[in-house]
């Protein structure tokens, strides 16, 4: 099994920036596509952004995030980041993060039911 804990999240004012942290124990980080993804009340839970096994070389992001958002993974501190930047209100919503293995991470991001592992979420609240 594969523990997932978020953390970063918080209230922030339109135009604010936050940092989530994924930390993973139980087993190895390395080989496990991970991702973040988010549910605000009344919607789906859709994949943000997604980045490959090992090194990472590879991401992924929505539509609504890219150029706003980045995703990082440091494999030794078994731990996934998600740098936000230019934050909106309609960003408000619980954010997940989640791992898998054996799907690209275009299939990780666009299916939630790719997902193997799924952290608790925390939440993130955008408003003035």
């Amino acid at each position: 099994q594969l523990q997932l804990v978020e953390s970063g999240g918080g209230l922030v004012q339109p135009g604010g920036s936050l940092r989530l942290s994924c930390a993973a124990s139980g087993r190895n980080l390395d080989y496990h596509a991970m991702g973040w993804f988010r549910q605000a009340p009344g919607k789906e839970r859709e994949g943000i952004s997604c980045i490959s096994s090992r090194s990472g070389a590879r991401t992924f992001y929505g539509d609504a995030v890219r150029g706003r958002f980045t995703i990082s993974r440091d494999n030794a501190k078994h731990t996934i980041y998600l740098q936000m930047t230019s934050l909106q209100p309609e960003d408000t919503a619980i954010y997940y993060c989640a791992a898998a293995q054996g799907t690209t991470i275009e299939g990780m991001c666009n299916r939630t039911w790719a997902v193997d592992y799924w952290g608790q979420g925390t939440q993130v609240t955008v408003s003035s």
